[in-house]
């Protein structure tokens, strides 16, 4: 077993002490942990404040980048958890999420919290991704 950490340069350097993706190999699977995403631009700057579809939008995008930096998809993804801080808006929340999940979406858990690590941040997504090495070309992170 191996393991690895990442930071992709196609998002924000992280907010605090942690990796936006940890990789674990274990013989024919590799499974990729993706941290909670805000919805922060490339510059680390927060998207859409008060407005919770852009605030999706841009989480989803940062997800996309990462498991596209790690040679996965979407359709890779077994779990899905999300944390928000209201439930309104929640139905935009549903509505951009279909658009990036599979047609038969992973295991999900969904959390109304008091408040994320940012004061006008209303929603974090975390993922787990699992990738069957014999069916995937597997590609290590570029960190920068």
């Amino acid at each position: 077993m191996r393991s690895i950490r990442s930071n992709p340069s196609s998002v924000a350097p992280p907010v605090g002490t942690y990796s936006h993706a940890a990789v674990v190999e274990t013989g024919e699977v590799r499974w990729l942990f993706v941290s909670g995403q805000l919805a922060l631009d490339a510059d680390g700057v927060l998207v859409g404040a008060g407005d919770m579809a852009a605030q999706t939008e841009q989480v989803f995008e940062n997800l996309l980048h990462i498991l596209e930096e790690h040679g996965a998809a979407f359709e890779d993804v077994v779990k899905i958890q999300t944390f928000v801080t209201t439930l309104e808006g929640f139905p935009e929340v549903r509505e951009v999420r279909a658009r990036y999940l599979p047609e038969e979406p992973p295991a999900s858990t969904a959390v109304q919290v008091a408040a994320l690590v940012m004061p006008d941040a209303m929603i974090e997504v975390d993922v787990v991704a699992v990738l069957a090495v014999a069916l995937k070309h597997w590609k290590e992170p570029a960190d920068e």
